[in-house]
C-alpha cells in the first residue's frame, strides 16, 4: 500500500476522475502481477497511529459526573445509605459459609489471572499497544485510589466517610478502605485494553467483578457505595487515559479494501484515492477510491470508519443543541446506521428521477468500517469548473435535479460545489447524499433552495443564480426560501466563504476611506496656508468647522462609493424584484443563541458570587441597628449614579444617542461587571451599545476610550485634591503599607523591562499609538462642543460624588456623631478602593474593593463595628442588588438589538 506522509485532512487528493478512462477493461488489467493487486495507488495518506475518540471523552465526562452524583448522595442522603447497607448486610448474612469461601477464593484467583490471560492473548496477536495502554491506566487508577483514600480519611465530610467505610472485621478500631486499591486498577486495565468489546471476555469480566463484590460485602470489608465508587474510578480513569494518549488506529488498509471487494463478487485490479475527507463539513464523508476491475467498468468506492465518524462530533453536537430539531442529524450514529442511511438515500434519489450515483453493493470491512460501492460516474465538481464552463443550461439542469428530489420530499442538506458533479456530456449528478433526509419537512426543503442559491451565486453572481432558480422552480418557491437565507442555515464551508468575502469588502472600504483622507489633506494644507493670516487675525472657528465638515463629507462619499452589498442581500433584492411582497424576515432557526448561553452562564456565575458573599452575613443585627433614613439616601445616590454614568458617556459622543436607553445600558453594565473584570466588561458593553446606536465601530471605540481617559485624569486629580484636604485635617495619616510599596516597585520594574526589551517596547508603542490615533481626534471633536464637554466632565464628577455620598450615607446608617468622618476622608477611601477594584482581576473587584474600603475606613478613624457593615451596605447597593435589574436590562436591550 503506497502511502504519503500527510494527514488525511491535509491531502489535496488525486487528479479528477474524468482523467481516467471509463473503458470496460483496463489494458493489461487481467495480466497484472498478483503482488500488485492489493496496492492502492495515488495519494493515500499515512494514517495516524492513534486517534482521540470523542466517545472516550464523553464517557470520561459521564464517569466524572457519576462520581460527583455518588458523593453527593453519600453526603446528603445519609439515612438512605445507612438503610441500604443494613438491608445488604441482612441479606448477605444468610449466605452459606462454604459459598462465601468459594466465592472469595475464586474471585481472588480470577482477579489476577483474567488480566494476565488477556494480555497473553493480545501479545500473541501482536497487539502490545493495548497492553501498554492498560498498564498505564492501571497505574493512574492506583494513584487516584490512593488520593481518594487520603481525602476520605482526612478531609471528607463524616457522612461520606460513613458511606464509604465501616469498621474492619479484623480490627474494630480500623476502617475499611474507601476505594479498593487493587480492584480499581484491574477495572481500568480491563477497560483500556478493550475487554468490554469482546463478548466472551466481557462475560468473564462481569463474573469476576460480581464474585469479588459479593465476597467483600458478605465478609464486611466494604460498603455498596465503596464498590460503586471503585468501579466508577476505574472506568473513568481508563477512558481518560484512552482519550489522552489516543486509541490505536484500526482504519482498514488497501488490502482490506481489496479483500472486501472480492467478498461481494468483484475482481479488483488497482485502487487509487480520489480525494481526502472534508474536515470542514464534519469530517465524516468517508474516503473515496477509484477502483478498476479485471472485467467490467470501474467503480467508485466509499469507505467509512469509526475514526472518520468521530471527526466533527462536537460541532454536530453544538448544532443539535443550538438549532431546532430539523437542523442536523444525530451527532452519534453507528456505522450500520450510517450505511443504511446512505444506501436508502441513494436508492430514493434514483427512484425520484434525480441523477445520483448508483449504489450496487455494500459490505462491512471488519468491525470498525463499512464500504459502499457505486458505479463510476466520472466528471468534475462545480468548484473545479472554470467560470466560462458554467452555462445557464448547466444551472437549470442543477435546479431540475434538486426539484426532482424535492418532489419526493428528499432534502440533500449539503448542496455545495463539491457535491454537484458534471460529467463529460454536461449532465449534472448530485453526490454526497449521505447527510440527507427522507420525508423532509418544508423548512429543510427551503433550506436546500437557499443553500443552492448561495452556492451558485458565489460562482455566477446573484442575478444568474436567481434567474436560473426562477425558470425552474417558479417565483413562489424561490420567494418562500428568503426567510432561510441566513448564515446559520448554510453549510459550514459556505459560511466560511461568506466571512472571507466580508473581510475583503471591509478591507476595500477601509482603503477607499484612507485614500479619500489622503487626497483631502493637500487641499486642506493649501487652504490653511492661504488663509492663515486671516485665521490668525479673526480666529475664524467657523472656517475650521466647515473644513472639518468638508473632510467628513468626502470620507462619507468615498465610503458610500466603496460600500458593497453582501451576496445574501443581492439575492434578496433579485427575488424581491419578482415578488415584492415576499417575506424577508429571517426565520427563527436557533434554539439557543451563543449570547443567550453566555448570558445564562454569566448569570450563574453572578448568582454564585452573590450567594457566597451573602452566606457569611448576619442580617438580624444588621437590620435592627440600621437607620433607615440614611439607607434610603444611600439607595437614592446609588440609583442616581446610573444617570451620571450615562452623562459621562454621552458627553464624549458627538452623535445623537437616546439618553434613556443609555441609562438602561449603564444599568445592564451592573450585571456585566459582576461576570467580568470591572475594567473590561463596562468598556466592552458601552462600545457595543454605541455601535448598535449607529456610531461607527472606530468612533465608538474612540468615544469610550476618550471617556475612560478623561475619567482616569479626573480620578487622579480628585484623589490628589481630597488627599490634600484630608492631610490638612486632624485625621490619622494614610501611610502606604509594605504591600503597596512593593506593588509600586514591581510596576516600576515591569516598566523598565518593557522599555528595555525591543520586542516588548514595539508591542506597547504600537498599542498605545493605535489608542491615541482614535482617542485624540475624538477628544478634539468633543472640545469643539463645549456643551458636550460640560456634560461629560460633569457626569464624571457627579458619578464620583454619587458613590462618595452613597458610602457616606452607608456609614451614617450604622454610626453616630462620635464615629463620623469627613467627606474628604470618605472620598479618598472610595477613590483608592475604586482604583484597586478596577485593577483587580476578579469580577466587580470582589474581595479587593471590600478589603480596601474596610481597611481605609478604619485607618481614617472609623470603628470596625461601623466600617464593616457600612462597606457591606455600600457594596450591596452598588454591586449586588443591581445585578437582577442589570440582567433584565441586558436581556431587554439584547432583544431590542441595542446590544
Amino acid at each position: 500500500m503506497k502511502q504519503q506522509g500527510a494527514h488525511p485532512e491535509d491531502t489535496e487528493g488525486t487528479p479528477d476522475a474524468s482523467s481516467r478512462p471509463d473503458t470496460a477493461k483496463q489494458p493489461g488489467g487481467a495480466h497484472r502481477d498478483v503482488a500488485h493487486i492489493d496496492e492502492v495507488e495515488g495519494d493515500e495518506p499515512l494514517l495516524p497511529a492513534r486517534v482521540h475518540r470523542p466517545s472516550d471523552l464523553m464517557r470520561l465526562v459521564g464517569g466524572v459526573l457519576a462520581v460527583v452524583v455518588l458523593l453527593a448522595i453519600a453526603a446528603f442522603a445519609h439515612g438512605t445509605t445507612s438503610g441500604l447497607e443494613q438491608d445488604i448486610n441482612k441479606g448477605t448474612g444468610q449466605a452459606p459459609d462454604l459459598l462465601i469461601k468459594i466465592a472469595g477464593l475464586a474471585s481472588s484467583i480470577a482477579i489476577l489471572l483474567v488480566p494476565v490471560a488477556f494480555a497473553i492473548e493480545r501479545l500473541i496477536k501482536r497487539d502490545g499497544l493495548r497492553i501498554a495502554d492498560g498498564v498505564l491506566a492501571a497505574v493512574l487508577a492506583h494513584g487516584v485510589t490512593l488520593a481518594t483514600d487520603l481525602w476520605v480519611a482526612r478531609a471528607a465530610p463524616d457522612s461520606i466517610q460513613d458511606a464509604l467505610t465501616q469498621p474492619s472485621p479484623g480490627d474494630i478500631h480500623a476502617l475499611t478502605d474507601p476505594v479498593h486499591g487493587y480492584l480499581a486498577p484491574v477495572i481500568a486495565y480491563m477497560t483500556a485494553v478493550g475487554m468490554s468489546r469482546r463478548p466472551r471476555w466481557r462475560a468473564v469480566l462481569w463474573v469476576v467483578l460480581l464474585l469479588d463484590a459479593f465476597s467483600m460485602l458478605v465478609t464486611g470489608y466494604t460498603t455498596p457505595f465503596s464498590i460503586i465508587l471503585t468501579v466508577l474510578i476505574g472506568w473513568t480513569v481508563a477512558y481518560g487515559t484512552l482519550y489522552a494518549v489516543g486509541s490505536p488506529n484500526v482504519r482498514p488498509t488497501g488490502r482490506t479494501l481489496m479483500a472486501g471487494l472480492r467478498t461481494v463478487g468483484f475482481r479488483p485490479v488497482t485502487a487509487s484515492r480520489e480525494e481526502a475527507a472534508d474536515a470542514a463539513e464534519g469530517g465524516d464523508r468517508g474516503r473515496r477510491y477509484f477502483v478498476t476491475l479485471e472485467d467490467g467498468p470501474p467503480l467508485d468506492v466509499t469507505v467509512v470508519d469509526r475514526e472518520q465518524q468521530a471527526q466533527g462530533f462536537f460541532y454536530r453536537a453544538w448544532r443539535n443543541l443550538a438549532l431546532r430539531g430539523f437542523a442536523t442529524r444525530r451527532s452519534l450514529q453507528s456505522l450500520r446506521q450510517a450505511l443504511e442511511q446512505e444506501a436508502l438515500l441513494a436508492y430514493a434519489a434514483i427512484a425520484a428521477g434525480a441523477n445520483a450515483p448508483k449504489l450496487i453493493a455494500t459490505s462491512e470491512l471488519g468491525p470498525d468500517a463499512v464500504m459502499l460501492v457505486y458505479e463510476h460516474t466520472g466528471g468534475r465538481t462545480l468548484d473545479s469548473l472554470d467560470d466560462g464552463e458554467i452555462t445557464d443550461e448547466l444551472l437549470r439542469d442543477t435546479w431540475h435535479q434538486v426539484m426532482a428530489l424535492q418532489s419526493r420530499r428528499i432534502a440533500h442538506r449539503r448542496l455545495v460545489g463539491d457535491a454537484i458533479l458534471v460529467d463529460r456530456s454536461g449532465t449534472v449528478i448530485l453526490t454526497d447524499l449521505r447527510g440527507g433526509e427522507i420525508a423532509a419537512g418544508d423548512l429543510l426543503l427551503r433550506m436546500d433552495v437557499s443553500q443552492l442559491l448561495v452556492t451558485l451565486g458565489l460562482r455566477v453572481g446573484a442575478e444568474r443564480a436567481v434567474a436560473s432558480a426562477l425558470s425552474v422552480l417558479g417565483p413562489d418557491a424561490v420567494a418562500d426560501c428568503l426567510p432561510m437565507l441566513q448564515p446559520i442555515a448554510l453549510s459550514r464551508s459556505t459560511r466560511a466563504t461568506l466571512r472571507r468575502l466580508a473581510r475583503e469588502r471591509a478591507e476595500r472600504e477601509r482603503e477607499a476611506v484612507l485614500e479619500a483622507s489622503r487626497h483631502s489633506r493637500p487641499a486642506r494644507a493649501h487652504d490653511a496656508d492661504v488663509s492663515r493670516p486671516v485665521v490668525l487675525e479673526k480666529s475664524d472657528k467657523k472656517a475650521v468647522r466647515a473644513e472639518q465638515r468638508a473632510e467628513k463629507r468626502a470620507i462619507d462619499e468615498a465610503l458610500d462609493e466603496a460600500r458593497e452589498e453582501d451576496l445574501l442581500s443581492q439575492i434578496r433584492q433579485e427575488v424581491l424584484r419578482i415578488r415584492p411582497q415576499a417575506p424577508v424576515e429571517p426565520a427563527r432557526l436557533e434554539r439557543v443563541r451563543p449570547r443567550t448561553l453566555i448570558s445564562l452562564i454569566a448569570g450563574a456565575i453572578g448568582a454564585y458570587f452573590l450567594l457566597t458573599q451573602l452566606t457569611h452575613i448576619e442580617f438580624g443585627p444588621l437590620i435592627s441597628n440600621a437607620e433607615w433614613g440614611w439607607v434610603a439616601a444611600a439607595v437614592l445616590f446609588s440609583a442616581l449614579s446610573y444617570v451620571a454614568a450615562a452623562m459621562a458617556l454621552l458627553g464624549f459622543v458627538p452623535e445623537r444617542v437616546p439618553f434613556p436607553r443609555t441609562v438602561a445600558a449603564q444599568v445592564a453594565g451592573s450585571f456585566v461587571k459582576i461576570v467580568a473584570p470591572a475594567a473590561v466588561g463596562g468598556v466592552a458593553l458601552n462600545t457595543r451599545f454605541l455601535q448598535r446606536a449607529g456610531v461607527r465601530p472606530g468612533l465608538a471605540v474612540a468615544s469610550v476610550g476618550a471617556s475612560q481617559l478623561f475619567g482616569l485624569g479626573c480620578h487622579i486629580l480628585m484623589l490628589l485634591a481630597f488627599g490634600y484636604l484630608t492631610g490638612t485635617e486632624k485625621t490619622p495619616s494614610l501611610s502606604p503599607s509594605r504591600t503597596v510599596i512593593g506593588g509600586l516597585l514591581t510596576v516600576a520594574v515591569l516598566v523598565l523591562v518593557v522599555t528595555s526589551v525591543p520586542f516588548l517596547r514595539k508591542f506597547v508603542v504600537t498599542r498605545v499609538r493605535s489608542l491615541f490615533a482614535g482617542v485624540v481626534p475624538r477628544m478634539l471633536d468633543v472640545l469643539q462642543r463645549p456643551q458636550k464637554l460640560v456634560t461629560g466632565i460633569g457626569g464624571m464628577l457627579l458619578l464620583t460624588a454619587c458613590f462618595v455620598m452613597c458610602l457616606d450615607a452607608s456609614i451614617r446608617a450604622f454610626g453616630d456623631e462620635s464615629t463620623s468622618v469627613s467627606i474628604a476622608s470618605v472620598a479618598v477611601v472610595f477613590l483608592a478602593g475604586n482604583a484597586l477594584g478596577s485593577a483587580a482581576p476578579t469580577p466587580g473587584g470582589v474581595g479587593a474593593v471590600e478589603a480596601t474600603l474596610t481597611v481605609g475606613l478604619i485607618a481614617v478613624g472609623l470603628p470596625k463595628e461601623v466600617a464593616a457593615p457600612a462597606v457591606l451596605l455600600f457594596r450591596l447597593l452598588t454591586l449586588w442588588l443591581p445585578v437582577l435589574p442589570g440582567w433584565l436590562a441586558f436581556n431587554h436591550l439584547t432583544r431590542k438589538a441595542a446590544l
